[in-house]
């Protein structure tokens, strides 16, 4: 039997069999039976790709699915910022805190409760009805902020807001310094707050 999956891939696991010719439990049979290893989530990725022709969201989807059904046991989210910020990159984690802070700020009131932090290898995402908001240790000793927006881009004071390449959903980025002031973070207020109106 396999695992039940999270809010995050809920619609793609209702409509896996139609877009796939295979439901979640069919490929993680398959997988079980002719795949590689269930927990080596990055082979069984590959081959979702090149033997089955699967796009990047679905195999993810079943990769992870495939793993906890194996025995897998994802770390917490806590767990996955302490290994983002090891090392050289934890002088980011103060910054990487407020920035989270600044953003569950916006969850409060009539829309409390709506949004879910999740954690991930590379980054960390913020998620309300989609994901609309991810930070992560970005190059040159900055934090990198990706916020997902549909439609007007707001303007930032202080802040170069670039469109985004390639990184955790988002359709534009800003970098901040380590040396990022508490007026530099409150600057985002306006570009997150958009991400989760848009996203919501």
């Amino acid at each position: 039997m396999s695992p039940e999956p999270n809010a995050m891939i809920s619609a793609l696991v209702a409509s896996m069999a139609d877009r796939t010719g295979r439901s979640l439990e069919q490929w993680i049979q398959l997988i079980r039976t002719d795949g590689p290893d269930p927990l080596d989530q990055k082979a069984v990725r590959s081959w979702l790709k090149t033997e089955h022709g699967l796009p990047q969201d679905t195999q993810f989807t079943v990769a992870h699915m495939a793993a906890l059904d194996a025995g897998w046991v994802p770390p917490s989210t806590l767990q996955y910022v302490d290994q983002l910020y090891s090392g050289k990159k934890a002088v980011l984690r103060p910054l990487h805190d407020q920035v989270t802070d600044l953003i569950l700020s916006l969850d409060t009131g009539d829309n409390g409760g709506q949004v879910s932090v999740e954690g991930r290898a590379t980054y960390i995402p913020f998620i309300r009805r989609t994901q609309f908001a991810a930070v992560a240790p970005g190059p040159y000793g900055r934090l990198r902020v990706g916020v997902r927006l549909r439609s007007e881009i707001p303007e930032v004071s202080g802040l170069e807001v670039e469109p985004a390449k390639n990184f955790a959903q988002a359709t534009h980025w800003v970098h901040l310094s380590a040396e990022a002031t508490a007026d530099d973070v409150a600057a985002l207020k306006p570009l997150i707050r958009a991400a989760y109106e848009q996203n919501g």
